[in-house]
């Protein structure tokens, strides 16, 4: 599952991506990841 995983959510950010699906219980981390993504790119 590659919707919950932190490096390709901060690929997906970097690529102008911005929706990612993941099973229920990976969408904390998915969310802390996306956060993260978004704080490195500014």
């Amino acid at each position: 599952e590659h919707g919950g995983d932190p490096e390709s959510i901060a690929l997906c950010y970097n690529l102008g991506l911005n929706y990612v699906s993941c099973s229920p219980f990976r969408v904390p981390i998915a969310r802390l990841a996306a956060a993260h993504a978004a704080l490195d790119g500014k």
